[in-house]
């Protein structure tokens, strides 16, 4: 790969990545195809934002991952694992696939269940991420098999296509990645990646 932003020896770029949380070289990322139809590059780049949330979290404790990040904010890893639960749950369950399927964390009633459930329990925090897989592995199954010509009705915006629902998630995850940096940093100071 030639030198330019973002390779590690490009004028060096390698330096100032020492302080993040894993050596590039031991990066447990992988790269979005970069010559592959649209949907293993749009699958990719959702694997992607996916794997930097795991990155983000590791090694923590309950209490880290549930640690809020200053009042009045709910927000917390915990939180944010959960939150995206239910946003692929969601789009790829109960949007797209039209499954007969409520959220797991949040309700009319209680909008903000993903964030306020987010305690510094062991079986919450295991029970968590084990509902994030279900939901990671369920959307990656039904895109690989779905009709990208498939959409979604939105009351606001109208029918959504598979690649818009893709393209959001991907969107969703890139925004709350930075809260987490915020979070991850705030707890022991580690940054960026």
């Amino acid at each position: 790969m030639a030198p330019g932003i973002g390779c590690p020896d490009a004028g060096g770029m390698a330096s100032r990545f020492a302080d993040m949380f894993v050596d590039l070289n031991d990066d447990p990322r992988v790269d979005a195809p970069g010559q592959a139809d649209e949907r293993s590059t749009l699958l990719g780049f959702l694997r992607w934002q996916r794997a930097t949330l795991e990155l983000k979290c590791a090694g923590l404790t309950p209490a880290d991952l549930a640690r809020r990040s200053l009042e009045p904010s709910k927000l917390s890893l915990l939180g944010l694992v959960r939150h995206l639960t239910d946003v692929e749950r969601g789009w790829f369950r109960g949007g797209l696939a039209q499954e007969d399927t409520a959220s797991l964390y949040s309700s009319r009633e209680d909008p903000d269940g993903d964030f306020d459930g987010a305690v510094p329990d062991p079986e919450v925090v295991a029970a968590a991420w084990a509902a994030w897989r279900e939901e990671a592995e369920y959307t990656d199954r039904f895109v690989r098999s779905a009709d990208f010509g498939l959409s979604v009705p939105d009351e606001w915006r109208g029918p959504l296509s598979l690649r818009w629902v893709l393209i959001h998630c991907v969107e969703e995850y890139a925004r709350h990645l930075g809260h987490a940096d915020v979070l991850r940093e705030r707890i022991d100071g580690r940054v960026g990646q």
